[in-house]
């Protein structure tokens, strides 16, 4: 041989292949958004006894990070942590809009007809699956429909 001494490369063990397939899977990454379904309170641990930390308005979605029989620990839209009972989460899917101003077009488009003009903090109503190309069918509380860019509201 040409003296490069031969190496062996070890096999990776199947539970570390096993991680690797799951990372690459987005439906095992996919975040669990839910909505409350009823004004709730918040709390700083998984018991009515708990400190309050808030109170969570109707339709307001929820990033669930910890599931239990009862309780969630939930993430709002600011960031912050904090346990609701699960018998409050449940309502129709809502988005909050984190842009400064998003527009609301007629369809899911860059250049097509603007429906609407939505403010940060809004609460829109999801009223279908985005599309391939990242748009999503939203619906304001006053009957304006149409479509947004995915990346520019949190929820979903």
């Amino acid at each position: 041989m040409s003296g490069i001494p031969n190496l062996r490369i070890p096999r990776p063990a199947p539970l570390f292949l096993g991680s690797l397939l799951l990372l690459g899977n987005p439906a095992a990454n996919a975040l669990d958004f839910r909505t409350t379904s009823r004004p709730a309170l918040l709390y700083t641990a998984p018991s009515n006894t708990a400190g309050k930390v808030a109170i969570a308005g109707s339709g307001l979605p929820l990033e669930v990070v910890v599931d239990t029989e009862n309780w969630a620990k939930v993430r709002d839209h600011s960031g912050r942590l904090a346990w609701i009972e699960k018998a409050a989460l449940g309502g129709s899917r809502n988005v909050v809009v984190k842009a400064e101003t998003s527009l609301v077009r007629t369809q899911p488009r860059p250049d097509a007809e603007v429906a609407f003009r939505v403010a940060r903090g809004v609460l829109l109503g999801v009223t279908g699956e985005p599309d391939a190309y990242g748009w999503l069918p939203v619906k304001h509380a006053d009957g304006m429909a149409g479509w947004l860019p995915l990346h520019e509201v949190w929820g979903r």
